[in-house]
This record gives C-alpha cells, sequence and structure tokens, in this order.
C-alpha cells in the first residue's frame, strides 16, 4: 500500500490548468477539461482539482489519474448493462470518447441516510425534512443507516458555483426536463448499474453507499452512460469490516470519498459563505493516499508511482500529439 512518503515528491506535481492551444473548442468543467475535435469525439482530461461545496478546494496528486482508471475498470464491468462513451484512453488521464448531449439531470442513487452536503438526505433530514426528492423517509432514522430501499434522487445540472437544486421524478417529466420514456430507461440504467457496484464492492471489501451518473445522447436519441461511474468523486464507498462496529457507536464509517478534506474544511468555516482556509500539505498527501487506495481495493490492481515526477501535463501533451 501506498504511504505518504513516497508520495511526498510528487505533491506539486499536480495538473489544476489543462491548457492545450493545440486542440480546439476547450470547455473547462469543476474537475475535467474537454475539447471537442470537429469529427465528433471529445477529449476528457481529468485534472487533480478536487471540488466540494461548488468550489476547487485544492489539488491532490494522482488524482485524475485515479478518477480516469478507476472509471475505466467500471465502464469495462458494466458494459452490457448500457453502452458508455468511451472510444479509447491514450493517457492515464484521458479517455477519449463519443460527444454527447447531456441530460440535464444527475441522477444520484442511495442505499444509505449519508452525505454533507446541502442536498444529502442526511442533511435534509437532520433540518426536519421527511419528504424528499419524491420519497418519504420514516421517523427515527440514525445518520448513516441503511435506507429501506435503494431510491434515486435526481437534481439539476448546475453551472460552476450555482447549487444543484433536488427534483422528484414527477418533476421531470411533468416539468418537460426528460421524457416519460427516456427517464424509464434512465432510472432502470442507474439501478442496474448500482446494484452490480454493490456486488462487485461488497467481494472487495467495500459498501457502495451512493453515487452519481450522468447520461447523454447520441445524433440519433441513443442513451449512453458518460462522464465517469463508481469513482471516488462520484460515489462514496465505506470499509465493511467496519461499518456495523463504527454503525453501532455512533461512529463516521470509514470512507475512501472526498469528505475526508470536505470534513476538514467544514470544521473550520461555513465553506458556502466564508473563505476556505489553506489545505495543509499532510492532508493533501493523505487524501492522495486515500485516492490510490480506493483504486486498489476497487479494481484489485497496484498502482504504480513513477520513478521521477514527469510533470503530468508534459506527459499529457505528449500523448496526445497525434491529435494536433
Amino acid at each position: 500500500m501506498t504511504d505518504t512518503a513516497a508520495l511526498a515528491p510528487h505533491l506539486h506535481n499536480v495538473l489544476v490548468d489543462v491548457d492545450i492551444p493545440e486542440l480546439p473548442n476547450h470547455y473547462h468543467g469543476k474537475v475535467r477539461d474537454n475539447y471537442d475535435l470537429p469529427d465528433g469525439r471529445r477529449i476528457i482530461i481529468a485534472s487533480d482539482r478536487l471540488s466540494a461545496f461548488d468550489i476547487n478546494l485544492t489539488a491532490i496528486p494522482f488524482k485524475g489519474q485515479v478518477l480516469t482508471q478507476t472509471a475505466r475498470f467500471w465502464f469495462e464491468k458494466t458494459a452490457d448493462i448500457i453502452a458508455n462513451h468511451v472510444i479509447d484512453y491514450p493517457d492515464p488521464n484521458v479517455v477519449v470518447c463519443k460527444r454527447l448531449t447531456i441530460l440535464p439531470v444527475e441522477v444520484v442513487v442511495r442505499d444509505y441516510l449519508a452525505g454533507t452536503t446541502s442536498t444529502s438526505i442526511l442533511s435534509m433530514y437532520k433540518a426536519g425534512k421527511r419528504e424528499m426528492y419524491g420519497h418519504s423517509f420514516p421517523e427515527g432514522l440514525r445518520p448513516n443507516e441503511k435506507l429501506p430501499q435503494t431510491i434515486i434522487t435526481p437534481t439539476t445540472k448546475a453551472a460552476i458555483g450555482d447549487h444543484d437544486t433536488p427534483l422528484s421524478p414527477d418533476e421531470i417529466v411533468s416539468g418537460g426536463i426528460l421524457p416519460a420514456a427516456q427517464w424509464e430507461q434512465v432510472q432502470a440504467a442507474a439501478l442496474a448499474l448500482f446494484a452490480r457496484g454493490r456486488e462487485i464492492a461488497d467481494r472487495h471489501g467495500l459498501i457502495l453507499v451512493d453515487t452519481k451518473y450522468e447520461f447523454g445522447v447520441d445524433e440519433n436519441g441513443t442513451v449512453f452512460l458518460a462522464d465517469e461511474i463508481h469513482t471516488p468523486d462520484s460515489s462514496r464507498y465505506w470499509i465493511k469490516d467496519s461499518y456495523a462496529a463504527r454503525f453501532a457507536a455512533g461512529e463516521r464509517p470509514e470512507s475512501f470519498d472526498k469528505d475526508f478534506v470536505r470534513t476538514w474544511v467544514s470544521e473550520r468555516c461555513d465553506p458556502y459563505n466564508d473563505p476556505i482556509p489553506a489545505i495543509p500539505d499532510e492532508l493533501v498527501l493523505n487524501t492522495a493516499r486515500v485516492y490510490i487506495t480506493a483504486y486498489e481495493m476497487i479494481t484489485g490492481q497496484r498502482f504504480t508511482l513513477p520513478d521521477q515526477p514527469v510533470p503530468v501535463l508534459e506527459r499529457i501533451r505528449a500523448n496526445l500529439a497525434a491529435y494536433f
């Protein structure tokens, strides 16, 4: 298992800005940068930016590589459920994919009463809400408790800096956001993907707590799975062996998600209104270790550190030269 001492030489070798002038049609997202090629392909480069509370908090070494390679594992494990957008992987941080029109709904699937953001069901439940996302929640649920059944809690796709807005399934159809048939297809795919993820995670000693999916359509209206799947950025994982004891004691479950940084920030300020304090180097390195450990546990593959910290953008540019 990778330790923080081994990661220390790579602390400042992070991919924050992804500016490649030779590639056309640049779009800068929260975590990923996209370039749209004239032939209908899209190049998606996963940066090392860590986004939470609707802002970028810091940059984590190897985070973009972990996200891309973890998503690759899951795209390959779920291709029989629904087609995905992947065409090629020319670099550890890069996927070349089919350009899609992304549906304007983020589909969040949940198995537990958990979360820290303003749209999480735990935050809303603590505030006294019992009707959320079109679902009724019983009284007496405890933080991090298993829900009576798996649920979908969709939200709008917010622009950078804005907040996602909770939706109910009825609002998606009645509001004309998606046609009824398409929403039914998306819901069925999301639940099947989550079931597959939960099964594989369980075999690897993990609990898949909740996750976010994004879907898009091509020029023929065919629905594809897009963005990422079951990564530490889009999903919450807990360690299965310690969950029961920690839940019984009212303790926070051991996790692999970015609550590791979120918790540190939220303990020191109101992240939606106050300036964010500088993230300590030790926390950055520990977070990198968490991401790498998550990759290794989820995939069963070893994450190998490079002998020398080659600048990430330099390596990506070399691997994408054929697209210039």
